[in-house]
């Protein structure tokens, strides 16, 4: 009976201390279970295009357990702590054998710490080699496995194992001392960061290399023991080199992850379509291209999907840490003089409005519009000049009378349905609109040359999620189709390839801005040079600076650019003579006049049934024969008549025009249904 009775005793009594354990783990205060990790950009395939430190200035990258190399969590479980999936967060006789050390040397030795344990001295940052910090350790660590789970404890000890100097975390150490992910590792580089958390600034690779091999090839042999390796592994993993150095963290795409960053302050992972080796490869190329500008000049790149809108590739200057060049600018964002650049978009709207044709003859000649006298590049007149040779070679006086007779509004109307943001000084643009006197991106103009690339649809560009929108139509698929056949063909310097790229350059007033702007068949780029500060840099000019840079970018996505898409079916492709008589000559100078012509029918905006019988169109004034256009292309010429039924196709939208003997003309859009 007595025996019963110290039983039960020694029973309530062990009930009784584990009541009073429970609730004092209970009781325990825990520390913020969530780390602060930094902040990543990454490209389109996942990889790692930029990171930041936190708030404390510490290396802390997100780590996904599923996506760490598996050798490596077997060698650390073997390492410190096998029965991890077993214990409740103190190992029994782990810490039997550790207190008998202890006893031996008179101080508290590690050896009996689980990981649970070790999770619990980093998350607090608390001491190691005192009785009370051991205490206080096993009491946060039974209270960590009451409330996480052992995947989410061996995540913790991811993010904060320490990695040497304000290195945190596997991702971390990776990065800084391998170079690379945490998702594949030799064995002698898992083994190595296991050992550097032991006694991260004793076993720093590029301070104390021996040290470093030393405690890794420890972690190799208790790995070989216990089964996790082979020998042949392990005797492999013992010849390879430790890192002597630390690496710097991806810093690609500086500007664009500064901009998510302060666009989204919250979030952790921002992910982009950037290509990363086309990033690399183009932000190589601008900064050699520093070698041959004046100390304060810089350089801007973009590349882009012109179908998806997807930005594959933005270098917003040469040097981002260049103070001189003030490179942390981002000049892909800049509003800028485009120079000539615009021209080919007054073109391709004069195209598809019906008022010229790539053959129909204009007048380079020197001529004032209300006080407004501009002049060519080279203070020359050419006289009478196709359409086609008047945009390869730039001149400026055709293109201000193409934009008098479209009218500076509807240019940029133009822009707005592309999308991109322009700034006209004064609010009021005037004809010097097509030569560059507006403000517009980098950004902006590659956004409408991919409007160009893809028959005239506008897209919006995007780094992070390209949406597909209903595209809004800048000018008819033919008249895209002339403006790259035209620009394939523009004269070039004979440095650069003779490939059928369809570029654009353009130079500002004062040289202080230089561009070059392309595309190919599957993809657009835009080049530009000068300086942060819009000072002017003396002989620079978009032909010499910005076209070579512009051909190094599309010889960096491939052998050569891809093909131009063929002419759609309705493209009106004629020599000059064989042109109706409204389009061999432009008649803008006269289109001003009282009796020009003037769509009675239908009215702008109106909304038309199609019917077997055509779609009625009047006009009034202007002297026949009429030639009728639908998106630019000729649905009924030499008409005498003012009255017509146009057979047209729908539904959808369309610019409906008519040109008269004269050449003026009328225009309105209108919708099929």
């Amino acid at each position: 009976m007595r025996r019963w009775r110290r039983a039960i005793a020694g029973g309530g009594f062990a009930l009784g201390l584990w009541a009073a354990l429970a609730v004092w783990v209970a009781r325990t205060e825990l520390p913020p279970l969530v780390p602060e990790t930094s902040v990543e950009v990454l490209a389109r395939d996942g990889s790692l295009l930029r990171a930041y430190t936190v708030a404390d200035g510490r290396w802390r990258l997100g780590v996904d357990a599923g996506r760490v190399d598996q050798t490596y969590l077997a060698m650390l479980l073997a390492y410190e702590d096998k029965r991890f999936y077993r214990h409740g967060g103190v190992d029994p006789l782990a810490l039997l054998r550790a207190g008998g050390q202890a006893l031996l040397r008179g101080r508290v030795s590690s050896g009996g710490s689980t990981l649970t344990m070790q999770v619990a001295r980093l998350i607090e940052e608390g001491p190691t080699g005192t009785w009370a910090g051991k205490l206080r350790q096993i009491r946060l660590a039974l209270a960590l496995e009451r409330a996480l789970s052992k995947e989410e404890i061996l995540a913790l000890y991811l993010h904060h194992a320490p990695m040497g100097g304000n290195l945190e975390g596997l991702r971390a150490g990776t990065f800084a001392w391998l170079g690379r992910e945490a998702d594949r590792l030799t064995e002698a580089q898992a083994a190595l960061m296991i050992a550097l958390p032991q006694s991260p600034a004793a076993r720093q690779p590029d301070r104390h290399p021996e040290r470093a091999r030393a405690a890794r090839d420890r972690v190799l042999a208790r790995a070989q023991a216990a089964g996790v390796i082979s020998v042949e592994t392990y005797e492999g993993a013992l010849r390879e080199a430790v890192p002597m150095a630390r690496r710097s963290f991806p810093a690609h795409a500086p500007h664009l992850g500064d901009r998510l960053r302060a666009a989204e302050p919250d979030r952790r992972i921002h992910r982009t379509t950037l290509d990363r080796p086309l990033q690399i490869a183009l932000e190589d190329l601008a900064r050699g291209a520093l070698r041959d500008l004046p100390t304060q000049a810089t350089v801007a790149l973009m590349v882009a999907d012109p179908q998806s809108g997807a930005v594959l590739a933005s270098v917003g200057s040469g040097d981002y840490l260049d103070p001189r060049r003030q490179g942390f600018v981002d000049m892909t964002q800049a509003l800028r003089s485009p120079g000539s650049v615009l021209k080919p978009l007054v073109y391709g709207l004069a195209f598809s409005d019906g008022l010229a044709h790539p053959e129909t003859l204009l007048n380079d000649r020197p001529a004032r519009f209300a006080g407004y006298a501009p002049q060519n590049f080279d203070r020359m007149f050419r006289g009478p000049v196709s359409a086609r040779e008047a945009l390869q070679v730039s001149l400026n006086l055709p293109v201000v009378e193409l934009t008098q007779a479209l009218g500076p509004a509807r240019l940029m109307a133009a822009l707005r349905q592309a999308g991109v943001s322009a700034v006209v000084p004064g609010d009021a643009p005037g004809l010097a609109v097509s030569l560059g006197g507006l403000g517009v991106s980098l950004e902006g103009l590659v956004q409408l040359y991919a409007a160009m690339a893809r028959g005239g649809e506008a897209v919006d560009l995007s780094a992070t999620a390209p949406q597909m929108l209903a595209r809004q139509r800048l000018m008819s698929a033919e008249a895209a189709w002339h403006l790259g056949d035209i620009l394939a063909d523009a004269p070039r310097p004979a440095r650069l390839p003779d490939w059928r790229l369809a570029f654009k350059t353009g130079t500002s007033y004062g040289h202080r801005d230089a561009l070059a702007l392309g595309y190919d068949g599957a993809h657009v780029a835009g080049v530009w040079v000068g300086r942060a500060d819009g000072a002017p840099v003396p002989g620079m000019f978009g032909v010499d600076m910005a076209a070579p840079l512009l051909f190094e970018i599309f010889a960096r996505l491939g052998a050569g650019p891809v093909p131009l898409p063929p002419a759609p079916p309705a493209t009106l492709v004629l020599a000059h003579a064989d042109l109706p008589a409204p389009l061999q000559r432009f008649g803008a100078r006269v289109a001003q006049a009282s009796d020009a012509p003037e769509l009675a029918f239908p009215p702008e905006g109106a909304a038309l049934r199609v019917i077997s019988g055509g779609v009625l169109a009047r006009v009034e004034r202007g002297r026949a024969p009429f030639t009728w256009f639908a998106n630019g292309a000729p649905v009924l010429t030499a008409s005498h008549e003012r009255e017509a039924r146009l057979m047209l196709e729908g539904p959808g939208f369309v610019t409906l025009s008519v040109v008269d003997a004269e050449g003026r003309g009328a225009r309105v859009q209108v919708e099929l249904r």
